[in-house]
């Protein structure tokens, strides 16, 4: 399976997208990704194991403590994908402008119109 869609499946859920916002800023333990976590500290490990599986984290030991970092692979991976796709966000974006000019341009000519 390609790196991408290892990495959207991993995504897709909520709390690893969390957890993963977490390691972007550095390494924690397990304990702390999950005590910035809203579920339990089995579910949190579930959720390392998914990202671990899939390559968007590693682990490795500190005496008693596991200590994930973000692998930034898969994510690239994954930035690659959406590049095909970001010309057309572009597109719109400035038609968006283009038209929110317009609309400002509208505002002030009706606001002058009134005002005289």
């Amino acid at each position: 399976m390609p790196a991408e869609d290892l990495a959207f499946a991993a995504l897709a859920d909520p709390i690893r997208r969390r957890i993963v916002e977490l390691l972007v800023v550095g390494e924690r333990t397990a304990g702390e990704i999950a005590d910035e976590s809203p579920v339990s500290r089995p579910a949190v490990s579930r959720h390392l194991r998914v990202l671990r599986e899939n390559g968007l984290v590693r682990v490795r030991g500190d005496g008693q403590r596991r200590v994930y970092t973000l692998d930034t692979g898969p994510l690239e991976a994954l930035d690659g994908w959406l590049n095909r796709y970001r010309r057309f966000w572009g597109q719109r974006m400035d038609a968006l402008d283009t038209e929110l000019a317009r609309a400002r341009h509208a505002n002030r000519a009706a606001a002058a119109d009134h005002a005289t």
